[in-house]
């Protein structure tokens, strides 16, 4: 029963993945059109540079002031948070399995 409720996190980190996979590209879409000096603080292909994660798990956009960047990127963010907690409890509940028969 442990493994079916470790699995059942791994369809959570899915989740998170199909929703990063939509709105994280939107995200930078939106930051390469309006927000020039963070494409050069990225660099090109900033899809899953750690700078660019790192600037997304941080919050950074949120200074900024652009609501629209904001709309995009909080359920970016979200979605990054939900993958990291799915495959962690995922893992933690595997880890419960091997030390309880």
């Amino acid at each position: 029963m442990i493994l079916f409720f470790a699995l059942c996190f791994v369809g959570v980190a899915i989740a998170g993945c199909s929703a990063f996979l939509i709105f994280w590209p939107l995200t930078l879409v939106h930051i390469r059109d309006r927000h020039p000096p963070l494409v050069a603080a990225f660099g090109p292909g900033a899809f899953l540079k750690p700078v660019a994660l790192g600037w997304l798990l941080a919050r950074r956009y949120r200074p900024l002031g652009d609501r629209s960047l904001s709309g995009l990127a909080t359920p970016a963010w979200l979605s990054l948070l939900t993958i990291f907690f799915g495959l962690g409890m995922a893992a933690l509940l595997w880890l419960l399995s091997l030390v309880i028969p």
